[in-house]
């Protein structure tokens, strides 16, 4: 069974698996269809890197970028930063006019890579082809050495953010639209930019830091969210907090925990079967969520693993999660 959760309720909604597909398919983008949109080649039109000179914490640092092709041979690209000295935004514009709605898209990787084909450029070049824009962040990891390393990505999240609202005029950004996906520990990040928006990470570098780093909607994506052992995705823990985190830093680094009311309305989905982040880490975020009254929509599927993305999605439970979160945005003011 899939199972679809709102803000009314833990139960608002059971059907099969191939009975929701067939729905959503018959009302918007066959999956096939959607794959061919996310996988049709184009760079981004602006790639930009997030700092004016060495990021927050580099001194001393002696990290190089380091990128590696995971796929097929004659297959489509998969791209994965495995070490990265210079975080960059990545940004593709929609053919739509005026100024749109935008997306930072935010890759997971377990904080010790960025996938940033297959959960990054992939969405982008879907989002576009809904009418939005789409910048994809490629951010810093944190066991690289650099200073405060628990906060490093939250640092480029920030940065990213009030980049985009820096840059609105120049790149037809509408400020007052702009949202986040991550996926798996790149929704970890997300989260903690939902709940750790406003925190002081990093000292201002210019004009651009001024700005707000909060998003006006969000989208969890098969996302850590925990740093309990008993629900962690271990890896996203140890890469984050080292061996031995203080029970104090567990809950600052889980955002289920530090929910503040007035967070923005999110939008998560996750598959039962996910044997790498327990699907537990979305329930947990869904209820924190519910209890400080924050608009929240959730669709577990009843299979699908973990790290599906839109590439692996034809076919299986969770194909019509594009277009559940097409419609969600739409309702919220994002077409």
């Amino acid at each position: 069974m899939t199972f679809t959760l709102n803000r009314r309720g833990l139960a608002l909604a059971a059907v099969a698996g191939a009975v929701l597909a067939r729905s959503a398919k018959a009302d918007g983008t066959p999956a096939t269809d959607l794959v061919r949109l996310s996988r049709q080649h184009r760079d981004p039109d602006v790639l930009l890197p997030l700092w004016p000179g060495t990021p927050p914490g580099g001194e001393g640092v002696a990290v190089k970028d380091v990128v590696t092709d995971h796929g097929p041979v004659g297959g489509p690209p998969d791209r994965v930063a495995e070490s990265v000295s210079t975080p960059t935004l990545a940004f593709f514009r929609s053919a739509s006019p005026g100024p749109r709605a935008t997306i930072l898209v935010i890759p997971g990787g377990g904080y010790s890579s960025v996938w940033f084909d297959k959960e990054g450029y992939e969405i982008a070049r879907w989002l576009n082809a809904t009418g939005l824009h789409a910048a994809v962040l490629t951010y810093r990891l944190p066991a690289e050495g650099w200073k405060n390393g628990a906060d490093v990505p939250l640092q480029d999240a920030q940065r990213a953010m009030r980049l985009l609202r820096a840059k609105a005029k120049a790149w037809a950004v509408d400020g007052g639209r702009i949202g986040i996906i991550g996926f798996s520990a790149g929704g970890h990040l997300a989260a903690s930019l939902l709940t750790r928006h406003d925190a002081a990470v990093y000292t201002p570098v210019d004009e651009a830091d001024k700005l707000p780093a909060g998003p006006q909607l969000a989208c969890l994506a098969y996302p850590v969210i925990s740093m309990d052992e008993s629900l962690t995705h271990p890896g996203s823990r140890q890469h984050l907090l080292g061996n031995s985190p203080s029970a104090e830093q567990v809950r600052a680094y889980s955002p289920d925990q530090i929910v503040r009311t007035g967070a923005c309305p999110t939008f998560l989905f996750h598959a039962a079967d996910d044997d790498t982040v327990p699907v537990g880490n979305s329930l947990a975020m869904f209820q924190a969520l519910r209890r400080q009254n924050v608009a929240t929509e959730m669709h577990i599927f009843e299979s699908g693993g973990h790290g599906f993305a839109i590439r692996d999605t034809p076919g299986r439970p969770a194909e019509p999660w594009p277009d559940l979160y097409r419609r969600w945005l739409s309702r919220h003011g994002f077409a």
